[in-house]
């Protein structure tokens, strides 16, 4: 039997699989087990960067209903989703490192609230959104009604949730869902070249930004200013800054540590 994700590190980037590619990398308990522990092994070997992927022909067909593993779900879905789900959100959310989604083939339900929970997400050309929760007589999940609401405000996400229709890559792009589309060929390559990029910059000045610009959505003007000042208090201290500095005054590139 297979591992439910894979792991490998290469360049200072933890590219990270969901691997259960017959059934469509559906949820599991023993899924998201894995995915813990290849984020601990991510931040115990200094990974910069995340790349989170799905193998076969889907990202992620959401929460696993077959029967065996629709049996070990509580009867009170809350109890599945305060175990598995929300942990997992607010872990890829505290990240201190950024995340690049490959979503190589379908992102629906859960899988599609995993798949934006990217910072950068890239969608291959064949793949499609599907919030398919009101089709099984469900909610939506895994922080999909605030990632989706956040990215393209309130009438879509209703028409989104409501509707439960597909949305394609394309009109993924140009609704603001996510920020690429690429070949189905070379969606794997092209976010992995992001990650590359975020791996070698100021990863601590890059790890607050996430974080910043996360809490702004939510946040007052004054609020954000404060955040704003006190975060560039922390950067200003690293050694990347001052590496970015000596660089401009020897009209060269910087070589950030993420220090």
């Amino acid at each position: 039997m297979s591992d439910p994700v894979t792991y490998s590190l290469a360049d200072n980037v933890a590219t990270i699989t969901l691997n259960r590619p017959d059934r469509l990398n559906a949820l599991s308990p023993s899924l998201f087990e894995a995915w813990h522990a290849a984020l601990d092994k991510a931040e115990a070997e200094g990974a910069r960067a995340v790349v989170l992927t799905g193998e076969g022909r889907a990202f992620c067909a959401g929460a696993d209903l077959q029967p065996d593993e629709a049996s070990k779900l509580d009867p009170d879905l809350g109890v599945t989703i305060d175990k598995y789900y929300n942990p997992m959100i607010r872990r890829l959310a505290a990240l201190d490192i950024p995340i690049v989604t490959a979503v190589n083939g379908p992102a629906v339900g859960a899988g599609m609230g995993f798949a934006l929970a990217g910072d950068i997400v890239v969608a291959a050309q064949s793949a499609y959104f599907l919030l398919a929760f009101v089709n099984i007589g469900l909610v939506p999940d895994a922080g999909a009604t605030w990632l989706i609401a956040k990215s393209v405000g309130r009438a879509k996400t209703m028409e989104l949730a409501l509707l439960g229709d597909r949305v394609p890559a394309g009109d993924a792009l140009a609704m603001g869902l996510v920020n690429r589309v690429a070949p189905d060929d070379q969606v794997l390559p092209v976010a992995t070249e992001i990650a590359r990029k975020l791996a070698a910059g100021p990863s601590v000045a890059i790890g607050m930004i996430r974080k910043q610009v996360d809490a702004a959505m939510d946040s007052d003007l004054d609020t954000v200013l404060e955040a704003e000042k006190s975060n560039q208090s922390k950067a200003g201290r690293t050694k990347d800054f001052r590496e970015a500095v000596t660089a401009f005054v020897q009209k060269r590139e910087p070589q950030f540590k993420g220090e």
